[in-house]
This record gives C-alpha cells, structure tokens and sequence, in this order.
C-alpha cells in the first residue's frame, strides 16, 4: 500500500523528495507522509488531491496534522495477505564476503559477529531480487601461521601437546623473544622450502578448515566461493610490481601514497618482499572477478579497518578501472564483555564455538535456542554498533530475545496444529469489525525488509519481529480462537503470523523450531 500512496503524491506534488512511512503511534494512521511540510504547500489542499487519487476501498480516511498528512487503511486492507518483499536487487549479481577467519587460530567472536551480520545481509539480498554468491576470505600465510608452527615446534617444556589454537597463543607470546626465528619460519612457510615445516603447514590448514566447517554448518551458513591469502599473495605481489604508476619503492619496501586521494599512504610489499595484507587484498580483487561474476562486492568486516579498506579500495580502482563503484564494505561493531573487547592474542580469549557450546549447555541442549539468542542479540541494534553480550538475558523468554521470537512462531504452530484436529475452516467470512493491533503490525511487514534491504540493516527486521511476537502474544492471551466468536479469522490470522515470523526469523539465520 506504501508504494501506491507514493504514487499518489507524486502524482498530485511532482518534483518534490518526500517520504511515506509508518508513523510512530497507531492513532498517527497506519502510513504518514511529509510531503506538505517539504513541498511548502498548504497540506488540506493536497490532502484533499490525495483523496481523489487513492481508493476508498483502501484508505478509509485521511487526515491532516499539521503539516503531515496521516493515512487510515480500510478494514478490508488491513486484512493480512501474503506480502511481496520490493526487488530492489532484481537482476543483481552481488558477492558478499564475510567470517574470514585465520587457519591455524581459533575461530573467535569477530568471526561470529561477521558471520552473523554476514549471513543476514546475504538473505535480504536474496529476498530483494538479487543473485548472491558467499565468499570466504582466509588468511592461511603470513606470521600468525609462523608463530603456531614455531609453537608447535618449540612447545613448553613438559607440557601436554598444543592444540593448534592454544600453539598460536604461545608462539605469539614468545614472538618478540625469538622474533628473528618466527619471520625466519614466515619466510620458510612462503617458500615451501622445507618438506618438514610443510607437512605441519598442511597437516595444520586441514584440521583448521574441517573445523571451521562445522562451525559454518552450526550457523547454517554455506559459502560458494573460498579464497586464500596463500593463492592472493603471489597475485598481489605480481599486479604491484606490474603497475609502477601506481605504487613506489620508499626506503626498500614497495608502497601507496594515499595522500593524493585524501588517504594515507601504506605498503603493499614490505622490505622483507613479502607481500602485505594490502598486497593480498589485490589479489583478492583479481580472483574474485576471475572466478566469480558480479556487480556488486561487498566485505563485511570489523570497523577498525575502515581506513585500510579506503586505501585497498582506491588502489583497487586505479588497478582494476571496471571496479569503481562495485566494491563496498560494512563495517560491523566488536562483541563486548565486561573485560572489554575481546583478542585472539589472549590466552583468555572467549572463542565463537564456546560462547555457542555454553549457551547450548544453559538451554538444556537445545542448540537451535542457543543460535536464536546468539543471533539475535547480534542483530538487534545497528551493524556498526558494539554489542555488550548477555547470557541469562537472551534466553530470556520475556522479551527483546531470540528465544522470544521462537517461542512466539511455536506458539501460533501449535495453534494451528490444533484448528487443524479440530476441522476449523479457516477463512475470513467471519471478519470483525474492528482490526487488531496484529493486523495493523502485519501490514508493515514488507516496509520492514525492504528498509533493511537497502540499507543493509537486519536490525530493522529483528525490531520488526520483536513488535510482532509481543502484538501476537497479547491477542493470544486476550481472545478465544478456537470456539470463539471469529475462529475462522482468527486462524487466517494465526496463519499470517506464522508465515511472516518465519520467513522473518529465516532473513535473520534465526532457527525456526516446531516447539520448545
């Protein structure tokens, strides 16, 4: 209804940019827009023209206040129907990168946060028309693999064996001791000069994919496209020292002078000639255009490395001229605990996988609930957002959770499951005069998507859900469905609840469970 009444006043006040949405109180109407207030015109006098133009059917009033002009729908529209989400992407073809976690180390809650942003962004882009392609992005070469390997090696004296995860750990504590020895190892392992470090190189990666895996599966994401720092560094290397217009030798080390675009300058291949993670990012470029098609790329990544990415980004275009414009970034908040953001440096270091393991463990094994309310929290406020992470709060079944919005789906499919026993014909012959609060929320669904689509914002999906479980959950309590006055409606009610929390909760990653 939203883009008719667009249309509408574009039709009665061309020319004029001006907004349409929902307003923040229901006695606002269910639209409102402030194309008066921005087109300087007397808002009776277009109202009045917005009547002409719209359906009675459809709007059942209009009203004017102040300078906004407020949209009542008919009883008739307010009745759900399955809603079409806006192809704002339609014929899009959009690579989003996201998790990037680093082999040989522990798959920590960046990762997560990334994955999870990652993952719901990738949903909306699908949902909005486009054709979407998930990549991974790995840095398996470079000194965090040296100092693991270096750990392995040279372990504790009389201690148990190191786990991968807990080698790097103390390879990175020693790593200013014997740092001649770990960029020594750096360069052996980029060399593939030694048949001995290689096998714990190979033996290493392997191990560390395979778990990641499980991880990805966990999360219920599956990437098309995998790529590696290993097969981007020897492609970075080559288009920096191929392109000598763009990037200079400065004090042995091969570099980007930022400062002519606005940036800062930074190295692209250090004074050791090995390539940088600058260098790499190149490669990143060419692989990505060489094996995947798009339009559009877009890296989700922490916002620490906002000011690299416009360096590699400039560089990139000056490289690559067809890519000006097609690679973006969102850039996400960190997790946050009392003790502040967390490292993987740090031998206290909480990893994705435990926070996941218990969680699973305080929700009596249901792992589904434990995703739920990890999601959730992730991506209830904006992406760029930090997040402080509560454990007893979002398995909580009281609100503003994940676990909430579950249980509100299992609620109305129990619901059904029992009209369905007892043969109610579900239907809208017994409609009721007055619409519920539910049924205004219900229309707002699309809105919703299509907001966080364009903006790359699920938290406006998660908001959205969260009003519709407390709407569904208060009318459930308040009326009598099965055997009441308007069982048949309110069972195509339950329906429309069930339907739009589940492709909701689905858009977010958020487990969809049969009952808790």
């Amino acid at each position: 209804m939203r883009e008719k009444i667009e249309q509408a006043v574009k039709a009665a006040l061309p020319g004029v940019a001006f907004v349409v949405e929902r307003p923040r109180a229901l006695e606002h109407g269910d639209y409102s827009t402030n194309a008066a207030l921005v087109g300087k015109v007397d808002p009776q006098e277009l109202s009045s023209k917005l009547r002409s133009l719209l359906s009675s059917n459809e709007i059942e009033k209009i009203e004017v206040a102040g300078k906004f002009i407020n949209f009542f729908l008919s009883r008739e529209e307010l009745a759900p129907k399955e809603q079409t989400i806006p192809q704002l992407y339609a014929g899009k073809k959009i690579m989003v990168e996201y998790t990037d976690p680093n082999p040989f180390k522990e798959f920590h809650i960046g990762h997560l946060v990334g994955n999870v942003i990652g993952e719901s962004i990738a949903r909306l882009f699908e949902i909005s028309g486009a054709a979407v392609s998930r990549a991974n992005y790995q840095g398996d070469v470079g000194v965090h693999v040296a100092k693991a390997i270096w750990g392995k090696i040279h372990p504790p004296a009389g201690g148990p064996e190191l786990s991968w995860g807990e080698a790097y750990t103390y390879g990175d504590s020693q790593y200013e001791t014997h740092k001649e020895a770990i960029d020594t190892l750096n360069k052996t392992i980029y060399d593939k000069s030694d048949a001995a470090v290689q096998a714990l190189y190979d033996e290493g990666r392997a191990q560390s994919l395979k778990h990641f895996e499980e991880i990805y599966k966990t999360l219920g994401t599956k990437f098309v496209y995998y790529f590696f720092e290993s097969e981007t560094g020897p492609k970075g290397m080559e288009i920096v020292r191929s392109h000598p217009e763009v990037f200079e030798e400065s004090e042995g080390a091969v570099v980007f002078k930022g400062e002519r675009y606005g940036l800062h300058t930074r190295v692209f291949i250090n004074s050791k000639g090995l390539p940088t993670y600058e260098a790499k990012e190149l490669g990143l470029a060419e692989l990505k255009q060489e094996q995947g098609s798009f339009d559009l790329s877009i890296t989700i990544t922490a916002h620490e490395i906002s000011e690299y990415f416009k360096v590699v980004r400039k560089a990139a275009e000056l490289v690559f001229p067809n890519l000006e414009g097609r690679m973006l970034a969102r850039f996400h908040g960190f997790l946050r605990l009392t003790t502040g953001k967390m490292s993987s440096r740090k031998g206290n270091v909480i990893t994705g996988e435990s926070l996941i393991e218990d969680l699973t463990e305080t929700a009596r094994g249901r792992q589904d609930v434990a995703v739920g309310a990890i999601k959730y929290a992730l991506l209830k406020s904006g992406v760029s957002k930090d997040i402080i992470f509560d454990p007893e709060k979002s398995l909580s079944l009281e609100g503003d959770s994940g676990p909430y919005l579950q249980y509100a789906l299992v609620r109305a499919r129990a619901l059904l499951r029992k009209a369905r026993e007892a043969g109610v014909e579900m239907g809208r012959s017994d409609l009721p005069k007055k619409a519920s609060m539910l049924e205004h929320l219900l229309v707002h669904y699309s809105d919703a998507v299509e907001r966080a689509a364009k903006e790359m914002e699920p938290h406006y999906v998660t908001t959205y859900l969260t009003e519709l479980a407390a709407a569904f959950n208060s009318w459930y309590a308040q009326e009598k469905v099965i055997g009441g006055e308007h069982q048949d409606y309110g069972v195509f009610l339950t329906q429309a609840v069930e339907r739009t929390m589940s492709q909701g909760l689905t858009l977010l990653g958020i487990p969809t469970p049969e009952e808790m």
